[in-house]
């Protein structure tokens, strides 16, 4: 299979917006109850928890719409739901998806799916169903049968996105396929059960190791265990393809004859996994719409399994991550460390959920010196994960003068996310750092010695929501300018 570069890949993510995809699938509302325990009941042997704050985000088929939302696609969106307080919450919530239209079918009797999971601590408690798996009638069948069909002329890619609750009928299964594939529309399949024959004419299957293990009755240990069963899945089932994902193995593309492509897993660290294969069905899907070749969608659905699976709760990935992963990828880990606001928020949440603190300081950084690495090792050892605000070009420049700054933020930003201290690196445009402060909510807010207290800017707002600023010692006889005077002599 051939495969673009990276870099270029990367460049062709824009591609993904306003990609056409037709999703069908079980959705389902994921509720959320947060809290903590210190307690065990008097009643039984079981923890109390103690409420605090509560939570609701699709789920199931809603997953994979708010994932491609994320990645910029036009989607049609159909499925179904009970005439109940959770199907109008799913109506809210998928109404304010960009980009995405959806027809929500609603059933007198019908509950709507909800999972309910309890949380204290980080570590969930209990997860509450409810739910059916009644298949729907006849009628509704030939509904959704004829909304899916007149989509189809928008659509570059169908996603069938099989949760067992009884929408996906082996009937319309195999109507919604045959329909797509006489309109020359390919079919991706997040399959569930063990009978794969189900999905038969399906473009591409997304199984996991376990599922794939379930419906090949086979193996699934290694590499070649892998292929196999995927091989065996083709040619039993009449699908074109298989895209197995295999947790913090990757994934494994195995396409008609050809060689299998083994996709070695992208997360720098794995936070939570649930979700990612949404995330995976829907960015294969949305880049088969743009036109991009198996083999690269299989790419980008890597990348950004690899971007959700560190991140808190069940997460998506947005083109700009998925991008900026697919450039990263062979670069240096510091060069990878440099990220955005909106995804170092993201990050610190899902360090935040395991208990860490998070520390911040800021600078220019230009020409790093042990001044430099006192400071952050420093700051370091006051925190769990150090975030470091970095002036840009733009910004060092009004500050230091016109002939500064002496290498470009993007080095900047690599040498300092080099640094074993340094867990995050985010540049900021502004003369000061206050929106990153803001935006990030450190718990502990650091700058040298030579500030006073009330000169830390970001300081007032630290230590009024509980956080503090902590003045580093200086490392003495070292600073940029000076070095920089040196060199000019």
């Amino acid at each position: 299979m051939h495969m673009t570069d990276a870099p270029d890949l990367a460049n062709r993510i824009d591609a993904l917006g306003g990609a056409g995809v037709l999703c069908v699938g079980d959705v389902m509302l994921d509720r959320f109850v947060y809290g903590e325990v210190s307690r065990v009941s008097p009643e039984a042997p079981i923890p109390i928890c103690r409420v605090s704050r509560e939570a609701a985000m699709l789920g199931g088929a809603g997953n994979v719409a708010r994932n491609l939302a994320a990645l910029g696609a036009e989607t049609a969106f159909i499925s179904v739901t009970g005439v109940d307080e959770a199907g109008a919450e799913i109506a809210a919530l998928i109404d304010a998806l960009p980009g995405v239209s959806a027809s929500l079918k609603t059933v007198n009797g019908r509950p709507t799916t909800i999972k309910t999971r309890y949380v204290a601590d980080g570590q969930q408690l209990l997860r509450a169903d409810r739910e059916t798996d009644a298949e729907i009638g006849a009628e509704l069948e030939r509904a959704v049968l004829a909304e899916l069909t007149a989509g189809l002329a928008d659509a570059g890619c169908v996603i069938l996105s099989d949760y067992g609750k009884g929408l996906l009928t082996p009937g319309l299964t195999a109507a919604i396929i045959e329909a797509a594939r006489g309109a020359g529309v390919a079919v991706a399949v997040d399959p569930k059960g063990d009978d794969y024959t189900r999905y038969r004419g399906a473009a591409l299957l997304t199984p996991n190791r376990r599922e794939l293990a379930e419906a090949s009755r086979m193996a699934t240990r290694g590499d070649d265990d892998i292929e196999a069963a995927a091989r065996h899945v083709l040619k039993s089932c009449g699908v074109e393809s298989i895209l197995a994902t295999r947790g913090g193995e990757g994934m494994t593309l195995v396409a008609g004859d050809g060689a299998a492509e083994h996709l070695a897993a992208e997360a720098l660290e794995v936070f939570d996994v649930s979700g990612a294969g949404d995330t995976v069905v829907a960015a294969v899907a949305a880049a088969l719409a743009a036109g991009i070749p198996l083999a690269d969608a299989a790419r980008i659905a890597n990348a950004a399994a690899g971007i959700v699976v560190a991140k808190a709760g069940t997460a998506v990935a947005y083109a700009d991550e998925v991008a900026d992963a697919l450039r990263s990828r062979g670069l240096h880990d510091g060069e990878r460390k440099s990220t955005s606001l909106a995804t170092a928020r993201e990050r610190i949440a899902a360090w935040r959920a395991r208990g860490e603190t998070i520390g911040f300081t800021n600078g220019c950084f230009d020409l790093i010196h042990p001044g430099h690495v006192s400071l952050l090792r420093q700051a370091r050892a006051a925190c769990d994960r150090l975030v470091v605000g970095l002036n840009s070009d733009a910004s060092t420049r009004r500050l230091k003068g016109e002939a500064r700054p002496v290498q470009m933020e993007a080095a900047r930003a690599a040498v300092l996310g080099s640094l074993a201290s340094v867990d995050l690196v985010v540049i900021f445009d502004e003369d000061t750092p206050i929106r990153l402060i803001e935006g990030l909510r450190p718990d502990v807010l650091v700058k040298g010695a030579d500030y006073a207290r009330d000169e830390v800017v970001g300081g007032d707002i630290v230590e009024a929501y509980g956080g503090r600023v902590l003045l580093a010692d200086l490392e003495p006889g070292h600073s940029t300018t000076a070095t920089i005077a040196r060199l000019a002599k």
